[in-house]
């Protein structure tokens, strides 16, 4: 879903933008970020979070949401566009992360909403557990959890694989979304929403990112196992799958020089997605517009099958 359009934009065709040309995307110049996780600052060109184009409708006021990862990339996109939608806003973050966490933090102020931002170990359960608890005394409570935090290395093949840094991977992306919404469940009101970040690799998955696209599989079966548990509890959970985004995590993932400047130009629109492309699924999944929605997997990937 494209970011939304405003008013001064007259040069659009009737049809709409043309979706291989609508944002800038690649070819990148070669760029690698010695480890995660990655700045913004660092990134050439730097990404699009729809700070200059996405046009809230209200379809979120009164909400109260928790996002990690929500410093930069797709977390910053989201909470972004769900402060312009009327929601108050606590993000995660990792304490390399503070200049980017202050930057969303000024994009949401900015809005005139509540924002908390709070520096995680999402692979500590009892840091993960102390951020439920503080995000919810920062907002006045949680309705909507996003984990959307996760970690990521180009492997050079299964032989070189090491226990240490598969453990990373699982407890970041797998076993905090399960400690997350073990937390926040316990409050969070009827109409709540749970949106889980998963990604293309969950059913194209990369040898190079083995244990990743692990991970991301299995957030399939989360989002599906979780909506049938908390439906009765009208609580939704839903999940959006991601194609080949421009954020910090692709410079800083390790990937061959060549991947990166030819990141995305694999898909059948030609081009990477930019950040602010996949608020509008987040702004869906969370609104009333899809009170009917749950178990479900929205892919946003340039056009890969999902």
């Amino acid at each position: 879903m494209a970011p939304q359009r405003t008013d001064t934009d007259t040069d659009t065709a009737p049809g709409g933008d043309d979706p291989r040309e609508s944002v800038p995307s690649g070819p990148f110049p070669a760029q690698e970020q010695p480890r995660q996780p990655g700045l913004t600052d660092d990134m050439t060109p730097a990404p699009d979070h729809g700070e200059r184009t996405w046009v809230g409708r209200g379809r979120l006021i009164g909400r109260r949401a928790l996002i990690t990862g929500g410093d930069s990339g797709i977390g910053r996109a989201i909470a972004i566009a769900y402060a312009r939608e009327g929601a108050d806003i606590a993000i995660a973050y990792q304490p390399e992360e503070i200049d980017d966490a202050n930057e969303t933090r000024r994009l949401v102020e900015a809005e005139g909403r509540v924002f908390a931002a709070f520096p995680v170990d999402l692979t500590s359960e009892e840091e993960t557990v102390d951020l439920v608890r503080a995000a919810r005394e920062a907002l006045g409570g949680i309705d909507i959890l996003i984990p959307n935090a996760a970690y990521q290395r180009q492997r050079d093949g299964i032989e070189s694989l090491e226990v240490e840094e598969i453990e990373r991977v699982f407890r970041t992306n797998l076993v905090s979304p399960l400690v997350l919404a073990r937390e926040a469940v316990r409050d969070m009101p009827e109409g709540g929403s749970i949106i889980v970040s998963t990604s293309i690799q969950a059913s194209d998955p990369s040898p190079g990112l083995i244990d990743y696209a692990m991970t991301k599989a299995a957030l399939v079966a989360y989002t599906q196992a979780l909506a049938q548990e908390l439906a009765e509890r009208g609580i939704r959970v839903n999940a959006v799958a991601p194609g080949p985004i421009w954020t910090p995590l692709i410079p800083a993932t390790g990937f061959p020089a060549d991947k990166v400047s030819h990141f995305g130009e694999d898909t059948p629109l030609g081009r990477a997605g930019q950040p602010a492309e996949l608020a509008g699924a987040y702004v869906y999944l969370a609104s009333d517009e899809s009170t009917y929605v749950t178990g479900a997997v929205l892919p946003v990937t340039g056009g890969r099958p999902f």
